[in-house]
């Protein structure tokens, strides 16, 4: 079957591997130990949920997928048509070029250029660096345009630790706030700390019967993690962030999802440089000035 990934970019490095897709620059796979710790999905289909995507030039969504540009209405591509919203940014599913190989790293490149509510030319790399322990992802951005163009970036992956029930996984997310959204999954302008709340999950909770969708603001970090997933047997697969550069995390559970292993739930950890409706907002935006740059880190690291 054809290959609607793209090319594939396989890492190795002592007991840890990875796949990189070309399409959505996507983490496709990531084992360490032989243990899966982000869901796989086959080169022979799109990636569900956007699973492992870099999302950029903005992650999440854009209500109505309308922003203004110096006082003018900026109209976006409803990608997300069910909520009428701009979701996830504009490379999810464009081809990435390699720039870069060896045999435990891979850097890819894409251009956003200019079209419908994005007046602007972008050029951004991701680079995938496996560790000892997980993998480290590094993406790029600058502006080689001749007007100032905002930029922010987040990513999409999928954890699990390998054939154990999410169901039975405990999650740990450290963030004291929480974005309060609408019925369409937009910001509400409430930002209230977690405190009491279904949302406070800093002293982690088993994932059986929790469903979200839901950003996180006031994020910090113990140990470098900013979340984590923990096995009954205490292994860990953790969220690596800095939230100096990443200061606000998406959770996002589902049932819905391809596979054939009655697993069920499956759950993304998502570091986000801006939070959702950023264009509208302003926050966390970068704006790069001509000839600017700008490159920040995330990372997984798996524990046994």
């Amino acid at each position: 079957m054809t290959a609607l990934t793209g090319e594939q970019f396989e890492l190795t490095r002592g007991n840890v591997r990875a796949i990189v897709s070309q399409v959505g620059a996507a983490l496709r796979t990531l084992q360490v130990g032989g243990v899966d710790v982000i869901e796989p999905h086959p080169e022979t289909s799109t990636p569900p949920f956007g699973n492992g995507t870099v999302l950029v030039p903005w992650p999440n969504r854009v209500r109505d997928g309308k922003w203004q540009l110096d006082g003018i209405d900026q109209q976006l591509v409803l990608t997300e048509p069910a909520r009428l919203n701009a979701l996830h940014g504009l490379l999810t599913y464009a081809p990435y070029t390699q720039v870069e190989r060896t045999e435990s790293s891979v850097t890819l490149a894409a251009t956003i250029y200019p079209q419908a509510g994005w007046p602007f030319l972008l050029d951004t790399t991701v680079t995938y660096e496996l560790t000892d322990d997980g993998i480290r992802v590094t993406h790029g951005a600058s502006n080689p345009g001749d007007v100032e163009a905002p930029f922010a970036v987040g990513t999409h992956p999928f954890f699990r630790i390998g054939d154990v029930r999410t169901e039975d996984l405990t999650l740990t997310v450290l963030a004291d706030s929480v974005i309060e959204v609408d019925e369409r999954l937009n910001p509400t302008g409430e930002v209230p700390p977690v405190d009491g709340t279904k949302y406070d999950l800093r002293e982690g909770r088993r994932l059986g019967g929790v469903i979200l969708d839901t950003a996180f603001a006031d994020v910090h970090a113990e140990d470098g993690a900013t979340a984590w997933l923990e096995a009954p047997d205490g292994r860990r697969v953790s969220l690596l962030q800095d939230p100096t550069e990443w200061p606000w995390m998406q959770v996002f559970t589902t049932r819905l999802w391809p596979r054939h292993d009655g697993r069920g739930l499956a759950v993304a950890i998502e570091p986000m440089t801006a939070p959702p409706n950023a264009l509208v907002s302003g926050l966390g935006l970068r704006w790069l000035r001509t000839g600017d740059s700008w490159s920040g880190s995330w990372g997984v690291r798996y524990s046994a």
